[in-house]
């Protein structure tokens, strides 16, 4: 038994930490040791003070630990003061060794609770898991002042999200206790992203709030039913969105009723590009020229990919935002000489279209086209049956696709780089054609617009901004939806002025203006008579709503 219990004793079985320990403390003892006996003789030989080697060790240790000099003090003789003084500054030294061996490590090795900077949650939105770019989504949601917490599996990820300022936990979603501790059963909202665990999330969660709103980001729609069926309300893939958002701005034509026979001037319709160059980047929309304007009306605009009629006036243009304006074709040369990107408006959606990359992406663009239009799709791969085999960034490769005769071209590459390439590639080739891209990074956006292309959606924007208007509870249109231009009886508004009906920004369409004695009157101070006729702009489905209630 003895020979067990010293083989158990034995250094080699100790820890590197341990053992760190172990020759700290006897080199501590051995110092204050040495330290005593050196005190003891010199206070009996030097200074003619002899003591017990008790008070001597006393001493030493009062001066380590800078408590005191007890009696000691003062002493006579140069070399006791010398012992003092190396003394003080040994026992300074061994207090940082101390520091740094025993102190740090302990705190360092003691677990983190990210628990205690959550702070009281309620109808909040509860994140499992993030597999984009998280600070994106999160900045959208603080952006909207709305409460959440997200549960993160990776702990370093989970800790470098806590340590910015974000409301993040580390946990296992799939954990009933962990989706406690993100207060699941008082959340009103679950964003989960989390591939093949997506299913088990959502049942655990719902079982501990069965009135909780889910939204789940998935790689493609081939498990939508799947995902209806266990209780997701919204399953969204984001190649496929964004494919699909793509496929309806190069198609949503813009209708415009010709005017009526006799008329001096006709309501135009055009978009306006807010390039990050344009006059507009950073102006709130109700400070803008367009805004501003006696005799233009904005109609609407397109905010990260989502079409927007009569958007607040406090919303700051951002480039990529594309805003719909109507009036006077004079009125609008005017301002298209103050800011640029100013284009005509699409009226046809019988058009020759290129999609590259036909991948998740690439083909829900495919499906969402106009049969009418004339598309022609290229990849790399021969598996994805594209009418062009090849490096979609070649010029070559763009050549046979058509890309000089082209009216849009919609890149669906998922690498950034190629896509960046590809754009730069057609522009260099074609001046005309309109070309929409999708990136993943947030950053290249920017690069994207430099290289040529005239509307770029992010990935992690988009998704980001579609949880952000999930949350704010956002009426959104669908960009599919055309924007027209009708022309009705004035009796609805008779004797208010035009700036009077345009402040109505819930409804969805607006007055452009109105149709008088021939002449068309935009001034936002005109006053509506019973004779004239009004010119509304809307989309299809609230130009629907409008006939149906307002100008019956």
């Amino acid at each position: 038994m003895r020979e067990l219990q010293i083989e158990g004793l034995h250094p080699s079985d100790l820890t590197r930490r341990q053992r760190l320990v172990l020759v700290y403390a006897v080199s501590i003892v051995s110092i204050v040791v040495l330290y005593a006996v050196l005190y003891n003789v010199g206070m009996r030989r030097l200074e003619g003070r002899p003591q017990s080697i008790f008070r001597s060790l006393q001493t030493v240790t009062e001066t380590m630990t800078t408590t005191g000099f007890g009696a000691g003090a003062p002493w006579s003789t140069p070399a006791m003061n010398l012992l003092m003084i190396t003394i003080q500054v040994t026992g300074i030294l061994i207090g940082f060794v101390a520091l740094r061996i025993l102190v740090i490590p302990l705190f360092e090795r003691t677990p983190l609770n990210l628990d205690d900077r959550l702070t009281v949650k309620d109808d909040h939105v509860v994140v499992a898991e993030y597999q984009r770019d998280t600070e994106v989504l999160l900045d959208e949601l603080e952006e909207l002042d709305a409460e959440y917490v997200l549960l993160e599996s990776d702990e370093d990820e989970a800790k470098r999200l806590s340590d910015d300022g974000y409301q993040a936990i580390h946990g296992d979603p799939e954990d009933r206790s962990d989706l406690d501790r993100a207060m699941i059963d008082c959340a009103s909202l679950l964003i989960t992203d989390a591939g093949d665990s997506t299913a088990s999330i959502v049942l655990t969660a719902l079982e501990a709030n069965e009135d909780l709103r889910t939204i789940s980001f998935t790689e493609s729609t081939r498990h939508d039913e799947a995902f209806d069926e266990i209780g997701v309300d919204r399953s969204v893939a984001p190649h496929a969105l964004i494919g699909r958002r793509l496929a309806e701005k190069a198609t949503t034509p813009v209708t415009v009723d010709d005017p009526a026979e006799g008329d001096e001037e006709s309501i135009a319709v055009r978009e306006v590009l807010v390039r990050r160059e344009s006059a507009l980047h950073g102006v709130r929309v109700g400070e803008s020229s367009i805004a501003t304007s006696p005799d233009l009306t904005l109609v609407g605009g397109w905010f990260d990919g989502t079409l927007r009629l009569s958007p607040p006036g406090d919303v700051r243009l951002t480039p990529n935002t594309v805003l719909v304006v109507a009036g006077p074709e004079r009125a609008i040369d005017d301002v298209s000489s103050e800011v640029s990107g100013v284009r005509a408006p699409r009226t046809s959606v019988d058009d020759d279209i290129v999609v590259a990359g036909v991948g998740e992406g690439g083909a829900t663009a495919t499906e969402t086209l106009s049969a009418d239009a004339s598309i022609t799709t290229i990849d790399q791969s021969v598996a994805a049956d594209p009418d062009v085999v090849g490096d979609v960034s070649e010029p070559g490769t763009l050549r046979e696709s058509g890309i000089e005769d082209a009216d849009a071209l919609i890149v669906t590459v998922d690498d950034d780089a190629t896509a960046l390439l590809t754009v730069a590639t057609a522009r260099s080739l074609s001046d005309d054609v309109e070309i929409l891209a999708r990136v993943t990074d947030t950053e290249k956006a920017t690069p994207a617009f430099k290289a040529g292309a005239d509307y770029v959606l992010s990935i992690q924007r988009a998704t980001a901004r579609l949880v952000a208007a999930e949350v704010h509870g956002e009426r959104v249109i669908d960009p599919t939806s055309q924007i027209r231009l009708v022309r009705t009886g004035s009796q609805p508004f008779a004797d208010d002025s035009l700036i009077d009906v345009r402040r109505d920004t819930e409804r969805g369409w607006t007055v452009v203006g109105i149709v008088r004695e021939g002449a068309i009157v935009t001034d936002e101070r005109a006053v509506i008579d019973a004779d004239d006729e009004v010119i509304v702009a809307g989309s299809d489905e609230t130009i629907r709503e409008f006939e149906q209630t307002i100008a019956t």
